[in-house]
Protein backbone atom coordinates (compact mmCIF):
# COMPACT_ATOMS: atom_id res chain seq x y z
CA UNK A 1 0.00 0.00 0.00
CA UNK A 2 1.19 3.67 -0.59
CA UNK A 3 2.46 5.96 2.40
CA UNK A 4 -0.34 8.19 3.13
CA UNK A 5 0.33 11.31 5.05
CA UNK A 6 -0.33 11.79 8.76
CA UNK A 7 -3.82 12.25 9.81
CA UNK A 8 -5.23 13.14 13.06
CA UNK A 9 -8.09 10.97 13.11
CA UNK A 10 -11.43 11.63 13.93
CA UNK A 11 -14.61 9.11 13.30
CA UNK A 12 -14.52 9.74 9.22
CA UNK A 13 -17.32 12.53 9.42
CA UNK A 14 -19.31 10.50 11.81
CA UNK A 15 -21.41 12.21 14.62
CA UNK A 16 -19.47 13.50 17.66
CA UNK A 17 -21.65 12.36 20.55
CA UNK A 18 -21.45 13.30 24.17
CA UNK A 19 -19.30 11.11 26.40
CA UNK A 20 -21.53 9.11 28.61
CA UNK A 21 -18.34 8.88 31.20
CA UNK A 22 -17.03 12.33 30.46
CA UNK A 23 -13.88 10.94 29.01
CA UNK A 24 -12.60 11.44 25.71
CA UNK A 25 -9.50 10.14 23.28
CA UNK A 26 -7.61 11.14 20.38
CA UNK A 27 -6.14 8.79 17.19
CA UNK A 28 -3.10 10.11 15.48
CA UNK A 29 -2.43 7.95 12.74
CA UNK A 30 0.32 7.91 9.76
CA UNK A 31 0.47 4.80 7.01
CA UNK A 32 -1.72 2.85 4.32
CA UNK A 33 -5.38 2.85 3.92
CA UNK A 34 -5.23 -0.11 6.65
CA UNK A 35 -4.19 1.73 9.38
CA UNK A 36 -6.77 3.94 8.57
CA UNK A 37 -9.28 1.46 8.58
CA UNK A 38 -7.66 -0.02 12.22
CA UNK A 39 -7.69 3.83 13.74
CA UNK A 40 -11.36 3.78 12.72
CA UNK A 41 -11.87 1.27 14.62
CA UNK A 42 -10.29 2.43 17.40
CA UNK A 43 -12.46 4.69 17.38
CA UNK A 44 -15.40 3.06 16.49
CA UNK A 45 -14.38 0.68 19.99
CA UNK A 46 -13.93 3.46 22.31
CA UNK A 47 -16.80 5.66 21.35
CA UNK A 48 -19.11 2.01 21.71
CA UNK A 49 -17.25 2.32 24.92
CA UNK A 50 -18.78 6.06 26.04
CA UNK A 51 -15.90 7.76 25.51
CA UNK A 52 -15.80 11.04 22.81
CA UNK A 53 -13.34 11.89 19.92
CA UNK A 54 -11.43 14.96 20.72
CA UNK A 55 -8.97 16.47 18.06
CA UNK A 56 -6.77 18.16 20.68
CA UNK A 57 -4.63 15.31 22.31
CA UNK A 58 -4.14 17.71 25.37
CA UNK A 59 -8.18 17.00 26.15
CA UNK A 60 -7.74 13.68 25.94
CA UNK A 61 -8.11 10.80 28.62
CA UNK A 62 -6.44 8.30 26.30
CA UNK A 63 -4.04 9.26 23.09
CA UNK A 64 -4.01 6.45 20.40
CA UNK A 65 -0.84 6.69 17.83
CA UNK A 66 -1.37 4.25 15.32
CA UNK A 67 2.49 3.49 13.76
CA UNK A 68 3.86 3.00 10.70
CA UNK A 69 7.08 1.05 9.50
CA UNK A 70 6.87 0.60 5.78
CA UNK A 71 9.97 3.53 5.30
CA UNK A 72 12.32 4.91 8.03
CA UNK A 73 11.04 8.46 7.59
CA UNK A 74 7.85 7.08 9.19
CA UNK A 75 8.64 5.47 11.80
CA UNK A 76 10.81 8.05 12.83
CA UNK A 77 7.52 10.39 12.62
CA UNK A 78 6.17 7.90 15.10
CA UNK A 79 9.07 8.19 17.30
CA UNK A 80 9.16 11.76 17.33
CA UNK A 81 5.14 11.55 18.54
CA UNK A 82 5.62 9.65 20.95
CA UNK A 83 8.38 11.72 22.61
CA UNK A 84 6.36 14.90 22.03
CA UNK A 85 3.69 13.15 24.48
CA UNK A 86 6.53 13.02 27.48
CA UNK A 87 5.52 16.20 28.24
CA UNK A 88 1.71 15.92 28.55
CA UNK A 89 2.13 12.63 30.17
CA UNK A 90 4.01 14.45 33.19
CA UNK A 91 1.51 17.03 33.26
CA UNK A 92 -1.44 14.70 33.35
CA UNK A 93 -0.09 11.12 34.31
CA UNK A 94 -3.54 9.99 34.61
CA UNK A 95 -3.46 10.00 30.39
CA UNK A 96 -3.39 6.80 28.87
CA UNK A 97 -0.66 6.71 26.14
CA UNK A 98 -1.74 3.46 23.27
CA UNK A 99 1.28 2.89 20.72
CA UNK A 100 -0.14 0.30 18.22
CA UNK A 101 0.78 -0.44 14.24
CA UNK A 102 3.42 -2.01 12.57
CA UNK A 103 6.17 -0.51 15.25
CA UNK A 104 4.68 -3.09 17.82
CA UNK A 105 5.25 -6.28 16.35
CA UNK A 106 7.70 -8.67 17.89
CA UNK A 107 9.31 -5.10 19.19
CA UNK A 108 7.00 -4.44 22.80
CA UNK A 109 9.51 -5.38 25.29
CA UNK A 110 12.22 -2.80 23.11
CA UNK A 111 9.62 -0.58 22.83
CA UNK A 112 8.91 -0.48 26.50
CA UNK A 113 12.50 0.75 27.36
CA UNK A 114 12.31 3.45 24.58
CA UNK A 115 9.23 4.82 25.99
CA UNK A 116 8.25 3.87 29.55
CA UNK A 117 5.35 6.68 28.97
CA UNK A 118 3.71 4.29 27.07
CA UNK A 119 0.81 2.81 28.64
CA UNK A 120 0.13 -0.01 26.29
CA UNK A 121 1.79 -1.67 23.02
CA UNK A 122 -0.97 -3.95 20.77
CA UNK A 123 -0.25 -5.60 17.61
CA UNK A 124 -1.86 -3.96 14.86
CA UNK A 125 -5.71 -5.16 14.34
CA UNK A 126 -5.70 -6.70 17.98
CA UNK A 127 -8.19 -4.38 18.73
CA UNK A 128 -9.21 -6.23 22.24
CA UNK A 129 -6.58 -5.53 24.00
CA UNK A 130 -7.84 -1.91 24.38
CA UNK A 131 -9.68 -3.09 27.28
CA UNK A 132 -6.63 -3.60 29.24
CA UNK A 133 -6.93 0.30 30.19
CA UNK A 134 -10.86 0.79 29.25
CA UNK A 135 -12.32 -2.07 30.90
CA UNK A 136 -15.72 -0.69 29.94
CA UNK A 137 -14.77 -3.25 26.58
CA UNK A 138 -15.07 -5.67 28.61
CA UNK A 139 -18.52 -6.03 28.62
CA UNK A 140 -19.19 -6.18 24.80
CA UNK A 141 -15.18 -7.43 23.72
CA UNK A 142 -16.75 -11.01 22.32
CA UNK A 143 -18.76 -8.72 19.88
CA UNK A 144 -16.28 -6.45 18.47
CA UNK A 145 -16.50 -8.16 15.12
CA UNK A 146 -20.04 -6.52 14.56
CA UNK A 147 -18.00 -2.59 14.94
CA UNK A 148 -17.85 -1.19 11.95
CA UNK A 149 -14.64 0.36 10.59
CA UNK A 150 -15.87 3.32 11.71
CA UNK A 151 -18.74 4.54 13.85
CA UNK A 152 -22.39 6.33 12.90
CA UNK A 153 -25.40 6.47 14.35
CA UNK A 154 -28.21 5.71 12.17
CA UNK A 155 -30.41 8.13 13.46
CA UNK A 156 -27.82 11.12 13.08
CA UNK A 157 -28.70 13.21 10.18
CA UNK A 158 -24.98 12.73 9.09
CA UNK A 159 -22.57 9.92 8.96
CA UNK A 160 -20.13 8.84 6.77
CA UNK A 161 -19.89 8.59 3.19
CA UNK A 162 -17.47 6.11 2.41
CA UNK A 163 -15.70 4.21 4.50
CA UNK A 164 -12.68 0.85 4.66
CA UNK A 165 -13.25 -2.65 5.31
CA UNK A 166 -10.07 -4.86 5.73
CA UNK A 167 -11.27 -8.06 4.35
CA UNK A 168 -7.67 -9.68 4.35
CA UNK A 169 -4.56 -8.92 6.80
CA UNK A 170 -0.80 -10.10 6.44
CA UNK A 171 1.28 -10.95 3.66
CA UNK A 172 2.44 -13.75 2.51
CA UNK A 173 4.82 -12.33 -0.33
CA UNK A 174 8.81 -11.18 0.79
CA UNK A 175 9.56 -8.38 -0.95
CA UNK A 176 13.06 -7.51 -0.79
CA UNK A 177 12.42 -3.75 0.29
CA UNK A 178 9.57 -4.69 2.26
CA UNK A 179 9.24 -4.56 6.21
CA UNK A 180 5.23 -5.40 6.29
CA UNK A 181 5.08 -9.12 6.31
CA UNK A 182 7.45 -9.37 9.57
CA UNK A 183 5.18 -6.75 11.22
CA UNK A 184 1.60 -7.67 9.75
CA UNK A 185 2.46 -11.73 9.50
CA UNK A 186 0.87 -14.01 7.48
CA UNK A 187 -2.55 -13.52 5.57
CA UNK A 188 -5.69 -14.56 7.32
CA UNK A 189 -8.88 -13.92 5.62
CA UNK A 190 -11.55 -12.71 7.17
CA UNK A 191 -14.90 -15.18 6.79
CA UNK A 192 -16.99 -13.52 3.67
CA UNK A 193 -20.41 -13.89 6.08
CA UNK A 194 -18.45 -11.87 8.15
CA UNK A 195 -17.54 -9.00 5.40
CA UNK A 196 -20.82 -9.05 3.97
CA UNK A 197 -22.24 -8.12 7.18
CA UNK A 198 -20.16 -5.54 7.80
CA UNK A 199 -21.08 -3.79 4.23
CA UNK A 200 -24.80 -4.05 5.39
CA UNK A 201 -24.62 -1.94 8.77
CA UNK A 202 -22.11 0.37 6.94
CA UNK A 203 -24.89 0.67 4.40
CA UNK A 204 -27.48 1.33 6.82
CA UNK A 205 -25.70 3.91 8.58
CA UNK A 206 -25.13 5.72 5.57
CA UNK A 207 -22.62 4.75 3.79
CA UNK A 208 -22.27 4.70 -0.12
CA UNK A 209 -18.65 3.41 -0.99
CA UNK A 210 -16.81 0.95 0.35
CA UNK A 211 -13.23 0.04 0.16
CA UNK A 212 -12.07 -3.57 0.63
CA UNK A 213 -8.79 -3.69 2.16
CA UNK A 214 -5.49 -5.64 2.12
CA UNK A 215 -1.77 -5.74 1.71
CA UNK A 216 -2.73 -8.22 -1.02
CA UNK A 217 -6.59 -7.46 -1.43
CA UNK A 218 -6.97 -10.04 -4.38
CA UNK A 219 -5.18 -13.20 -2.15
CA UNK A 220 -8.60 -13.07 -0.22
CA UNK A 221 -10.28 -16.28 0.52
CA UNK A 222 -7.23 -18.98 -0.09
CA UNK A 223 -7.01 -19.79 3.16
CA UNK A 224 -10.65 -19.91 4.14
CA UNK A 225 -13.14 -23.14 3.99
CA UNK A 226 -13.53 -23.71 0.00
CA UNK A 227 -11.10 -21.40 -1.13
CA UNK A 228 -13.43 -18.53 -2.59
CA UNK A 229 -11.36 -15.93 -4.12
CA UNK A 230 -12.12 -12.33 -4.39
CA UNK A 231 -14.31 -11.87 -7.60
CA UNK A 232 -16.84 -14.29 -4.97
CA UNK A 233 -16.54 -11.48 -2.22
CA UNK A 234 -16.89 -8.84 -4.87
CA UNK A 235 -20.37 -10.59 -6.47
CA UNK A 236 -21.44 -10.96 -2.45
CA UNK A 237 -21.21 -7.35 -1.84
CA UNK A 238 -22.17 -5.63 -4.94
CA UNK A 239 -25.69 -7.76 -3.72
CA UNK A 240 -26.05 -5.75 -0.64
CA UNK A 241 -29.15 -2.87 -1.18
CA UNK A 242 -27.91 0.73 -1.50
CA UNK A 243 -24.49 0.06 -1.50
CA UNK A 244 -23.20 2.78 -4.48
CA UNK A 245 -19.77 1.97 -4.95
CA UNK A 246 -17.70 -0.55 -4.28
CA UNK A 247 -13.28 -0.31 -4.74
CA UNK A 248 -10.81 -2.28 -3.40
CA UNK A 249 -6.48 -2.22 -2.33
CA UNK A 250 -4.30 -3.02 -2.91
CA UNK A 251 -3.53 -5.90 -5.56
CA UNK A 252 -0.86 -7.77 -6.77
CA UNK A 253 -0.60 -8.37 -10.51
CA UNK A 254 0.21 -12.14 -9.99
CA UNK A 255 -3.07 -12.33 -8.31
CA UNK A 256 -5.21 -10.13 -10.67
CA UNK A 257 -6.76 -12.81 -12.44
CA UNK A 258 -9.13 -12.95 -15.38
CA UNK A 259 -11.92 -14.02 -13.04
CA UNK A 260 -11.40 -11.26 -10.88
CA UNK A 261 -11.17 -8.80 -14.08
CA UNK A 262 -14.14 -9.95 -15.59
CA UNK A 263 -16.17 -9.52 -12.85
CA UNK A 264 -14.97 -6.08 -12.22
CA UNK A 265 -16.53 -5.50 -15.75
CA UNK A 266 -19.68 -7.37 -14.88
CA UNK A 267 -20.88 -5.91 -11.40
CA UNK A 268 -22.74 -2.26 -11.42
CA UNK A 269 -21.37 -1.01 -8.36
CA UNK A 270 -17.50 -1.96 -8.84
CA UNK A 271 -15.56 1.47 -9.82
CA UNK A 272 -13.94 1.86 -12.86
CA UNK A 273 -10.55 2.19 -11.63
CA UNK A 274 -7.60 -0.34 -11.15
CA UNK A 275 -4.68 -0.14 -8.40
CA UNK A 276 -1.77 -2.22 -9.23
CA UNK A 277 1.57 -1.79 -8.14
CA UNK A 278 4.24 -2.49 -10.75
CA UNK A 279 7.02 -0.76 -8.85
CA UNK A 280 9.90 -1.35 -11.65
CA UNK A 281 9.86 -1.79 -15.51
CA UNK A 282 12.80 -3.84 -15.48
CA UNK A 283 12.72 -7.47 -15.28
CA UNK A 284 15.86 -8.38 -13.22
CA UNK A 285 15.19 -5.35 -10.87
CA UNK A 286 11.67 -7.09 -9.93
CA UNK A 287 13.77 -10.53 -9.68
CA UNK A 288 15.94 -8.82 -7.05
CA UNK A 289 13.09 -7.34 -5.36
CA UNK A 290 11.20 -10.36 -5.53
CA UNK A 291 8.14 -9.27 -7.37
CA UNK A 292 7.29 -12.48 -9.00
CA UNK A 293 6.09 -11.42 -12.43
CA UNK A 294 7.65 -9.84 -15.54
CA UNK A 295 7.08 -6.62 -16.80
CA UNK A 296 5.22 -7.88 -20.06
CA UNK A 297 2.43 -9.70 -17.50
CA UNK A 298 1.92 -6.29 -15.30
CA UNK A 299 1.18 -4.60 -18.92
CA UNK A 300 -1.29 -8.28 -19.61
CA UNK A 301 -3.52 -7.30 -16.59
CA UNK A 302 -3.58 -3.45 -17.89
CA UNK A 303 -4.45 -4.17 -21.36
CA UNK A 304 -6.90 -6.76 -20.50
CA UNK A 305 -8.67 -4.34 -17.85
CA UNK A 306 -8.65 -1.49 -20.42
CA UNK A 307 -10.43 -3.93 -23.26
CA UNK A 308 -12.79 -4.94 -20.66
CA UNK A 309 -13.77 -1.53 -18.68
CA UNK A 310 -14.89 1.39 -21.07
CA UNK A 311 -12.66 4.12 -19.16
CA UNK A 312 -11.25 2.67 -16.60
CA UNK A 313 -8.62 4.61 -14.87
CA UNK A 314 -4.68 2.74 -13.99
CA UNK A 315 -2.80 3.45 -10.94
CA UNK A 316 0.38 2.09 -9.86
CA UNK A 317 3.74 2.10 -7.76
CA UNK A 318 7.31 2.81 -8.51
CA UNK A 319 10.27 2.71 -6.88
CA UNK A 320 13.33 4.27 -8.20
CA UNK A 321 17.11 4.06 -7.03
CA UNK A 322 16.74 0.26 -6.49
CA UNK A 323 20.69 -1.29 -5.27
CA UNK A 324 21.39 -1.96 -8.17
CA UNK A 325 19.50 -0.61 -10.74
CA UNK A 326 21.38 1.19 -13.88
CA UNK A 327 20.56 3.88 -16.30
CA UNK A 328 19.31 1.82 -18.76
CA UNK A 329 17.07 -0.30 -15.99
CA UNK A 330 15.59 2.86 -14.84
CA UNK A 331 14.82 3.48 -18.86
CA UNK A 332 13.08 0.37 -19.07
CA UNK A 333 10.57 2.38 -16.05
CA UNK A 334 10.47 5.43 -17.70
CA UNK A 335 9.39 3.73 -20.93
CA UNK A 336 6.77 1.30 -19.08
CA UNK A 337 5.08 4.09 -17.76
CA UNK A 338 5.33 6.22 -21.25
CA UNK A 339 3.46 3.11 -22.64
CA UNK A 340 0.96 2.45 -19.66
CA UNK A 341 -0.03 5.77 -19.76
CA UNK A 342 -1.08 5.44 -16.21
CA UNK A 343 -3.14 8.27 -14.78
CA UNK A 344 -1.90 7.91 -11.35
CA UNK A 345 1.47 6.87 -10.32
CA UNK A 346 2.73 7.13 -6.87
CA UNK A 347 6.38 7.28 -6.95
CA UNK A 348 9.11 6.52 -4.24
CA UNK A 349 12.68 6.51 -3.94
CA UNK A 350 14.07 3.95 -2.23
CA UNK A 351 15.91 3.85 1.16
CA UNK A 352 16.99 0.83 2.95
CA UNK A 353 14.71 -0.55 6.20
CA UNK A 354 16.21 -2.46 8.34
CA UNK A 355 15.03 -6.40 8.81
CA UNK A 356 14.32 -6.70 4.89
CA UNK A 357 16.63 -8.47 3.06
CA UNK A 358 17.61 -5.27 0.60
CA UNK A 359 18.88 -3.58 3.25
CA UNK A 360 21.78 -6.10 3.57
CA UNK A 361 22.85 -4.85 0.28
CA UNK A 362 24.60 -1.77 -1.08
CA UNK A 363 22.60 1.23 -1.36
CA UNK A 364 24.38 2.55 -3.97
CA UNK A 365 22.38 4.92 -5.98
CA UNK A 366 23.29 8.12 -5.05
CA UNK A 367 20.67 10.95 -3.20
CA UNK A 368 21.08 12.95 -5.70
CA UNK A 369 20.62 10.67 -9.18
CA UNK A 370 17.77 9.14 -7.05
CA UNK A 371 15.98 12.39 -7.04
CA UNK A 372 17.19 12.96 -10.66
CA UNK A 373 15.40 9.87 -11.79
CA UNK A 374 12.24 11.13 -9.64
CA UNK A 375 11.88 14.23 -11.27
CA UNK A 376 12.03 12.57 -14.71
CA UNK A 377 9.02 10.59 -13.62
CA UNK A 378 7.36 13.15 -12.00
CA UNK A 379 7.78 15.42 -15.32
CA UNK A 380 6.87 12.33 -17.82
CA UNK A 381 3.67 11.46 -15.23
CA UNK A 382 2.64 15.46 -15.14
CA UNK A 383 2.63 15.35 -18.82
CA UNK A 384 0.54 12.41 -19.35
CA UNK A 385 -1.81 13.70 -16.68
CA UNK A 386 -2.42 16.48 -18.30
CA UNK A 387 -2.69 14.98 -21.47
CA UNK A 388 -4.86 12.40 -20.25
CA UNK A 389 -7.63 14.45 -18.30
CA UNK A 390 -7.21 16.92 -21.42
CA UNK A 391 -9.82 14.14 -23.37
CA UNK A 392 -12.49 14.74 -20.67
CA UNK A 393 -13.15 18.30 -21.18
CA UNK A 394 -16.87 18.85 -21.90
CA UNK A 395 -17.41 15.17 -20.66
CA UNK A 396 -19.96 14.19 -17.78
CA UNK A 397 -19.01 12.15 -14.94
CA UNK A 398 -20.61 10.55 -11.72
CA UNK A 399 -19.19 12.52 -8.57
CA UNK A 400 -19.67 11.15 -5.35
CA UNK A 401 -19.62 14.38 -2.88
CA UNK A 402 -17.28 14.34 -0.01
CA UNK A 403 -17.58 17.42 1.16
CA UNK A 404 -16.12 21.60 0.58
CA UNK A 405 -12.96 22.12 -0.24
CA UNK A 406 -11.82 26.19 -0.92
CA UNK A 407 -15.15 26.79 -0.90
CA UNK A 408 -16.15 24.33 -4.39
CA UNK A 409 -17.55 20.87 -3.69
CA UNK A 410 -15.41 18.53 -4.11
CA UNK A 411 -15.59 14.64 -4.80
CA UNK A 412 -14.55 11.50 -6.92
CA UNK A 413 -15.18 10.37 -10.46
CA UNK A 414 -15.97 6.41 -10.61
CA UNK A 415 -12.05 6.36 -11.76
CA UNK A 416 -11.09 7.91 -8.72
CA UNK A 417 -10.37 11.61 -10.15
CA UNK A 418 -10.81 14.58 -8.08
CA UNK A 419 -13.54 16.60 -9.15
CA UNK A 420 -14.62 20.42 -7.98
CA UNK A 421 -17.75 22.33 -8.65
CA UNK A 422 -20.05 25.04 -7.41
CA UNK A 423 -23.58 24.74 -7.19
CA UNK A 424 -25.37 26.37 -4.09
CA UNK A 425 -27.69 23.26 -3.14
CA UNK A 426 -26.45 21.05 0.05
CA UNK A 427 -24.65 18.03 -1.95
CA UNK A 428 -22.57 16.40 0.81
CA UNK A 429 -23.17 12.59 0.80
CA UNK A 430 -25.09 12.45 -2.44
CA UNK A 431 -24.09 11.30 -6.00
CA UNK A 432 -24.25 14.06 -8.84
CA UNK A 433 -23.62 14.27 -12.69
CA UNK A 434 -20.85 17.10 -13.41
CA UNK A 435 -19.61 18.32 -16.61
CA UNK A 436 -15.90 18.97 -17.35
CA UNK A 437 -15.13 22.48 -17.83
CA UNK A 438 -11.40 22.64 -17.00
CA UNK A 439 -8.87 20.48 -16.59
CA UNK A 440 -5.54 20.25 -14.72
CA UNK A 441 -2.86 17.22 -14.33
CA UNK A 442 -4.09 16.65 -10.65
CA UNK A 443 -7.91 17.43 -10.87
CA UNK A 444 -10.98 18.34 -13.06
CA UNK A 445 -13.41 21.20 -13.04
CA UNK A 446 -16.89 21.40 -13.84
CA UNK A 447 -20.55 22.49 -13.30
CA UNK A 448 -23.47 19.93 -12.07
CA UNK A 449 -26.11 18.69 -14.54
CA UNK A 450 -28.12 16.76 -12.62
CA UNK A 451 -30.20 16.91 -9.33
CA UNK A 452 -28.57 15.01 -6.59
CA UNK A 453 -29.08 11.52 -5.71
Amino acid sequence: MSQRRVIPLTPMAAPVRLPENGKRFHVWTIGCQMNEADSAKIAATLQEAGYAPTTHEEEADIVVLNSCVVRQAAEDKVSGKLNSLIRLKRERPEISVVLTGCMVTNQQEKLRQRFPHVDLFFDPSDFGKLAEIVPEISAFSDDLAELPHYYADPQAPTSAISAFVPIIYGCNFLCSYCIVPYRRGKERSRPLVEIVAEVERLVAGGVREVTLLGQTVNAWGHDLPDAPNLADLLRAVDAVPGLSRLRFLTSHPKYMSDEIIQTMADLPTVCEHMNLPVQAGDNEVLRRMRRTYTRDYWLDRIQLTRNLMADVTVATDIIVGFPGETEEQFQQTYDLLAEARCEKVHLAMYSPRPGTLSARWEDDIPAEEKHRRHQELERLQERIQTEVHATKLGRTYEVLVEGRSKGRWTGRTRGNTLLHFDDPRELTGTLVDVRVTKTSPWYLMGEAVSDPR
